[in-house]
């Protein structure tokens, strides 16, 4: 599949496209995949605990995404005892789920909104603190021919460029960066995240609830694959890697609701 610019590898327009993200919708299993995911992400906000103790199940689910996170990109899942730093890539997990969350969330989100790529630049510092040894490379891409115009597309989708919905919008931007590794380090934690801001700020998951990360922590090989798939740019690997998003996206919603379950009981 010829994607326009910012998404195709190659960084060329292939033809033009009012919405470039339009034809995704028109591939087999995409439209639906896209629907049961907000379907099923509504329902874990209507649950009753939900209502007014989703605080509560948001603080849960942040920890819970970021363990999956790190333990994605190599790191541990065990939290540190207090007062010791613990493994780098959980730590900068965890520093980015704090910065979605509470309070933070809504400054992150309105960054986001007006400026993506300062946005990432800051994801980016909360990631890779740990991870580099010169602190002027956190939140500076990459030099490296193309990294800057596909970042340029990725931030006019965000900023209104697309009326696709929410859950495909946050797959290509989550595989978009996985696959430009645009600072070279700590990408997939901030691809991840970058995605969980795209769900919140649409509207689809507001207060932050789903956890799909636990389903690519599962299955790392699939995760792999899908993100290879949308590096390639074919209408396969790409309507692959977005339906793929789309059932994790459902399954993230499995698993706050059994967060919303342990905190308040059935709905």
């Amino acid at each position: 599949m010829d994607l326009p610019e910012p998404l195709h590898p190659d960084g060329r327009y292939r033809r033009a496209v009012t919405d470039p993200l339009q034809p995704l919708l028109d591939l087999p299993g995409v439209r639906a995949a896209s629907d049961r995911a907000r379907d099923a992400i509504a329902e874990v906000h209507r649950h009753r605990t939900n209502r007014r103790g989703w605080p509560n199940t948001a603080a849960e689910a942040s920890v819970r995404a970021a363990r999956a996170s790190a333990a994605i990109d190599g790191g541990s899942t065990e939290l540190p005892p207090p007062g010791e730093t613990g493994d780098p890539i959980l730590s900068g997990a965890l520093r980015v789920a704090q910065a979605l969350d509470g309070d933070a969330l809504g400054i992150q989100v309105s960054t986001w909104q007006r400026a993506p790529l300062q946005a990432l630049a800051r994801l980016h510092l909360l990631a890779a603190a740990d991870l580099v040894d010169d602190a002027e490379l956190l939140g500076r891409p990459r030099s490296a021919p193309g990294v800057a115009e596909r970042l340029d597309g990725l931030a006019q989708l965000v900023t209104g460029g697309t009326k696709a919905p929410a859950p495909v919008l946050a797959a290509i931007v989550h595989g978009e960066l996985c696959a430009l590794r645009p600072f070279g380090i700590g990408d997939g934690v901030v691809a991840r995240a970058a995605s969980r801001l795209v769900c919140v700020a649409s509207g689809l998951d507001t207060h932050n609830l789903g956890v799909p990360e636990v389903t690519w922590m599962r299955r790392p090989q699939a995760y792999r694959d899908g993100i290879d798939g949308f590096a390639s740019g074919t209408e396969a690997g790409v309507g692959s890697w977005v339906i793929r998003c789309c059932d994790a996206l459902e399954a993230g919603a499995r698993e706050a609701m059994s967060i919303a379950e342990a905190f308040g009981g059935a709905s």
